[in-house]
């Protein structure tokens, strides 16, 4: 029973976290109900793996940190809500250990995901692909970048380095 818990502790944050991929290059949004869940799934997963209560109480600075600062990119228009929310909810899971790791990643994620979109853009689409909504919008000039897979994609690469995540992986 603990390692059917642990392995859904483990398992709900890349799930969620590709969800919240999928959404945003198909909708450019990033449901709250992905962020609710996250959150939650943090303090159970926490929970499960014994993570010692200053330890949660550190990780959720660094969430706050990171909400605070990316609602100040959303106010500039910099980065949509969805994201903003989406950056402070996973960094909460990273915690002060990984933040780094995960925001650099996610930058030169973005970075890549920014210059490929741009490229796209200079081409001229094939009408079968205009005619699909979400490639379309992703082509638009001046359109946004779907940045939660920027967001996913870093987060992927840095979980399995978490300390928590080695808590849960060892009741497995």
């Amino acid at each position: 029973m603990i390692a059917a818990l642990a392995t859904v502790g483990i398992l709900i944050f890349p799930v969620m976290m590709t969800v919240a991929a999928v959404s945003d290059l198909m909708t450019m949004t990033i449901s709250n109900k992905i962020s609710m869940i996250l959150f939650g799934g943090f303090f159970a997963a926490a929970l499960l793996a014994g993570m010692p209560y200053p330890m949660i109480g550190w990780h959720m600075v660094i969430g706050l940190i990171v909400l605070i600062a990316t609602f100040t990119m959303f106010a500039f228009n910099l980065l949509g809500g969805g994201d903003a929310k989406l950056a402070a909810v996973a960094a909460l899971w990273f915690g002060t250990d990984q933040v780094f790791v995960f925001l650099i990643y996610t930058a030169l994620f973005g970075g890549g995901l920014s210059l490929a979109i741009l490229g796209f853009r200079k081409y001229i689409l094939p009408p079968r692909l205009a005619a699909v909504e979400w490639i379309a919008r992703l082509h638009q000039d001046g359109g946004d970048i779907p940045y939660g897979i920027a967001l996913a994609a870093g987060a992927m690469v840095a979980f399995p380095e978490t300390q928590w995540f080695k808590l849960l992986a060892a009741v497995l």
